[in-house]
């Protein structure tokens, strides 16, 4: 006679068994769209905006390019405002405004966003290649010649800690967009150097 209780009883555990495995499975699937904090996963949620990437030396790299762009803004002003003055390096310090200005703009986009402020306490005074403020007076005093070549020797100064700063960001920033400015500073600037030095031996 054919044991209808025995089989009854094999086959409860398989059910078991398979009801197991399949509760498995949701709790794998539930996992696999949320860590175990709760943190949703990039393979599910839409990726952070490049904004909101950023760390310590992006902020510090805004701060402080901020007033070196000013300054040299201040300087081509300076020597754009003077009569007799060589149109190579008139043309040079219009390249400097125009590269810079739209750049000023960004860096405090940047600093907005993040919730950081732009003031560095006045320490800018302090970062490689700013002139001092008997440098910004010995430039506003010099006229013709005497003044483009103080400019292109102060510019040059100028650039190269620009390029020391940006290095700085490209080496340790996290944001993509700031880290890009980085990069076209250092290509940018490094022309720009060469430019000048070409220049002072035809002023």
């Amino acid at each position: 006679m054919y044991d209808f209780k025995r089989k009854e009883i094999m086959i409860n555990p398989r059910k078991y068994v398979l009801a197991a495995v399949a509760l498995t499975a949701a709790v794998t699937l539930s996992a696999c769209s949320t860590g175990g904090s709760g943190e949703t996963t990039s393979s599910t949620a839409p990726s952070a905006s490049a904004e909101a990437q950023f760390n310590d030396a992006d902020v510090t790299f805004a701060q402080m390019m901020i007033p070196h762009h000013e300054q040299a803004v201040e300087m081509s002003d300076m020597i754009l405002a003077k009569d007799g003055i060589d149109d190579q390096v008139a043309n040079l310090a219009t390249q400097i405004k125009d590269a810079q200005g739209p750049e000023i703009t960004q860096l405090n986009e940047w600093l907005d966003a993040w919730g950081e402020d732009s003031d560095m306490g006045g320490m800018d005074h302090g970062m490689g290649g700013m002139m001092s403020d008997e440098d910004m007076k010995a430039l506003e005093d010099a006229s013709g010649a005497e003044a483009a070549t103080l400019f292109l020797e102060q510019m040059i100064m100028h650039h190269e800690g620009a390029i020391e700063m940006a290095e700085t960001e490209v080496n340790d920033g996290a944001n993509p967009d700031a880290i890009d400015m980085a990069e076209t500073i250092v290509s940018t600037q490094s022309d720009e150097i060469s430019v000048m030095e070409n220049l002072l031996g035809t002023i």
